[in-house]
């Protein structure tokens, strides 16, 4: 079962109003496990960065303005993603950003029917609680110390392990040990999960002389027993 965990930035929180994405970050996962797959691309929005934003991500015009347009990469997104169920915190944001870029290059874009909102599930399990990914990466004990500023990829890598969390966490107690294809663009990462077992002396079967003892006299006891029926 193939999932994507997807985040975004962007210029702005309209697309309506001429707000642009400048980064798309994608995790693949198989079966709720990392597969080593990525998908990372800043954008040249072609228009300006406003200060609020970049003070959010951290991208400035300076800095997008050699990336591509989002034309030019949407065919290596759409291919990335495949017809994989896609997993967004606050989905509704990154989607209509998402098909705001699709519909410029004449896609109809991705139906809500693909999509799993993390903040929804959080806001079922903890009703009334703080809901955001730093929120819920705090709640989880998720490490945030990398994470100074928003960034596409890196909220995916978090939100991969918030995800995970929501669904009722890692099994307690197991080892993960990873064995990388040699080919990790196009295989799965193998994880194997081992526990260390101690060998266990054998239990003793035979019966002792007590034990011999106290049946003889148990058997003496009987009146008629079946056995002397012969």
């Amino acid at each position: 079962m193939l999932e994507i965990v997807l985040d975004t930035e962007t210029t702005g929180m309209e697309p309506s109003e001429g707000d642009r994405l400048v980064e798309i970050g994608c995790i693949e996962l198989d079966n709720h496990v990392a597969t080593g797959r990525v998908f990372h691309q800043y954008l040249n929005p072609e228009r300006s960065v406003p200060a609020e934003a970049v003070a959010v991500h951290g991208l400035t015009e300076e800095f997008l303005k050699d990336k591509p347009v989002f034309a030019q990469v949407f065919d290596d997104f759409l291919e990335f993603i495949g017809d994989a169920q896609l997993v967004i915190h606050n989905a509704a944001f990154d989607m209509k950003f998402i098909n705001a870029e699709l519909a410029t290059v004449g896609h109809g874009g991705i139906p809500d029917k693909r999509v799993i909102d993390t903040l929804i599930m959080a806001r079922k399990k903890f009703p009334g609680s703080p809901a955001s990914l730093d929120a819920l990466c705090r709640r989880y004990n998720i490490d945030l110390s990398g994470r100074e500023l928003h960034g596409a990829l890196l909220d995916s890598e978090l939100l991969a392990e918030v995800y995970m969390e929501l669904l009722g966490g890692r099994q307690r107690g197991l080892e993960l040990s990873a064995e990388k294809s040699q080919n990790p663009d196009t295989q799965p990462v193998s994880i194997q999960a081992s526990r260390e077992r101690k060998p266990r002396a054998a239990r003793p079967h035979l019966p002792t002389e007590d034990d011999l003892a106290a049946h003889k006299a148990m058997r003496e006891q009987l009146t008629d027993p079946i056995w002397n029926d012969d």
